[in-house]
């Protein structure tokens, strides 16, 4: 059963920029304990101004995941998240942090 669920599954690819106090705050380690636990794949890493995120997955795993990374942790403060869907690739095998 499982084998054909899998059949059914829509995969996606998210890239998202998280504003605010997300940087120093843990916010890239959180956001790889979160794509872990949704069996996501991708990358982290903190740019100029913001946090930038690639991830891979299931599209319904990536919606929760989008929701993770506007409520943030506990230590940091979102004010403001961009992302945008794109083409599927399956180029990475696990989620990692940038830096």
């Amino acid at each position: 059963m499982d084998e054909i669920q899998s059949l059914f599954k829509e995969r996606a690819r998210i890239h998202i920029l998280v504003y605010g106090k997300v940087q120093g705050v843990f916010f890239r380690d959180y956001t790889k304990k979160e794509a872990d636990k949704l069996g996501l794949t991708g990358w982290v890493k903190n740019i100029d101004d913001a946090v930038e995120i690639i991830a891979e997955g299931d599209k319904t795993k990536l919606r929760e995941f989008i929701l993770n990374c506007q409520k943030g942790n506990p230590l940091s403060k979102v004010e403001k998240t961009d992302y945008k869907w794109e083409e599927y690739t399956g180029k990475f095998d696990r989620f990692f942090i940038n830096y």
